[in-house]
């Protein structure tokens, strides 16, 4: 299916019935990632799965987008859909958005699968990287050295910057570097609907302790980690993730099967 907000063409799926379910995958992913996922929620919610702006086969933003772009896109989607107060179980850079729209006020619950939102911490090679880079950009402007330029950042970029930054192109890097610095940490006690926190104990894209940190910002929340499981948890152990996910939904479950 297709809709277009802002002007921007959105691929998105819809299953079963019931209480609404929004599911946000992950920065470099798209909605086949949660699949798995969304066949199994479907026999009791009805599903929406989309593909953000920039990702699979929705448009990309018009220019270099935040969190809160993209959640105030998500924001139009619901209206134009007519979902209230769904649950939103978001992975990774789609758990920021499904945060940030539990900061809002716009979630009945959240399932937040090992979530950005939380800055990776840094050390000095970071910062000698970073530093290094705008100090080169500076020096491959001058006069005489701009030929030189485009090839000796590439070169740099390969062998220094993140494979999402490497991966990403024109405005969806530009809008990579914006996202990936933002911080949720202040709002995350503003979050007052239940929030199941699910990570993987070998996470090393948003490790265990941003769920520890976020377990501790966010008023009714729990977090479980899953043994054995990587930064994509909920593929890597599946059926535990499944039974995780229809316990904490099991109340808006039953009310359905009531009607």
């Amino acid at each position: 299916m297709e809709i277009t907000l802002d002007g921007i063409k959105i691929n998105y799926q819809e299953a079963g019935s019931g209480h609404p379910v929004l599911l946000l995958h992950g920065w470099g992913a798209n909605l086949a990632s949660l699949g798995p996922v969304q066949q199994a929620l479907a026999q009791g919610f009805q599903l929406f799965c989309l593909d953000l702006p920039g990702f699979g086969a929705s448009a990309p933003p018009p220019a270099p987008w935040g969190s809160d772009d993209y959640a105030d896109l998500l924001e139009k989607f619901l209206a134009a859909k007519a979902i209230e107060k769904p649950i939103i179980l978001g992975h990774s850079f789609g758990g920021k958005l499904a945060a940030i729209l539990g900061i809002r006020g716009l979630a009945q619950k959240l399932i937040l699968v090992g979530s950005a939102g939380i800055p990776p911490k840094r050390g000095p090679d970071y910062y000698a990287r970073v530093y290094s880079y705008k100090l080169a950009k500076r020096v491959l402007g001058l006069p005489g050295l701009s030929r030189f330029k485009t090839k000796a950042l590439a070169r740099w970029e390969k062998a220094n910057a993140s494979s999402d930054y490497q991966q990403a192109s024109g405005v969806m890097r530009t809008t990579f570097v914006k996202v990936v610095n933002e911080d949720l940490r202040r709002h995350l006690p503003r979050i007052t609907v239940p929030t199941l926190l699910v990570w993987g104990e070998l996470d090393t894209a948003t490790p265990p302790p941003d769920g520890q940190l976020m377990e501790k910002l966010i008023p009714d929340s729990g977090l479980v980690i899953l043994e054995g499981a990587g930064h994509y948890a909920y593929l890597d152990k599946l059926p535990e993730f499944l039974l995780i996910c229809e316990s904490f939904l099991a109340p808006e479950k039953q009310v359905i099967s009531n009607r």
